[in-house]
């Protein structure tokens, strides 16, 4: 009497910036292609994709219109307007995760989960890969090319803290 073998889960966290193109999206799966092929591994992709934090937005804007030659002092915005751009930033990011989800699975991604996340980015990755037991990170960004050069960017605070490969992709400009 034979069985079937069981599927071993290679969990593969996603840390992304904007929503991913399928050109993205066939790219992290064709870095699966060897797994795939294999029936007894089931790679599942988690997806997070960080929030921008709309009090500080609202804080960067108004330190470029403000600045030494500004006479008067810059009006503070309200809590209901900082509300309302958080409820336009949580709106966005919605979006961007359905259509990352979207170009995954049309892809042929099995997808273990997908999250807004608030917190720092990179703590937001450590605590999945910890939390299942996540065989690599893959960080999908558009270039940053002062904080790669300064070490500072995601993947490279990602690299310090976590002990599975990481790979960082840069994502596709939609054209």
């Amino acid at each position: 009497m034979s069985t079937a073998p069981s599927e071993e889960p290679y969990d593969v966290v996603l840390l992304v910036e904007q929503a991913l193109t399928a050109a993205d999206a066939a790219q992290v799966r064709g870095l699966h292609q060897e797994l795939d092929d294999d029936p007894t591994i089931e790679v599942r992709y988690h997806v997070l994709l960080p929030m921008a934090d709309a009090a500080a937005a609202v804080e960067a804007s108004l330190g470029v219109i403000g600045g030494a030659d500004l006479i008067a002092p810059p009006i503070t915005p309200s809590p209901d307007e900082i509300e309302r751009l958080r409820s336009e930033y949580r709106d966005q990011a919605d979006r961007d995760l359905a259509t990352t989800r979207e170009m995954l699975v049309a892809a042929g991604a099995i997808i273990g989960g997908v999250a807004i996340v608030t917190e720092p980015p990179v703590d937001a990755l450590i605590g999945k890969v910890r939390e299942v037991d996540g065989r690599e990170a893959i960080i999908l960004t558009r270039p940053h090319l002062v904080a790669e050069f300064f070490h500072v960017d995601w993947t490279s605070r990602a690299r310090r803290k976590l002990g599975v490969p990481i790979l960082h992709l840069l994502e596709h400009e939609e054209g």
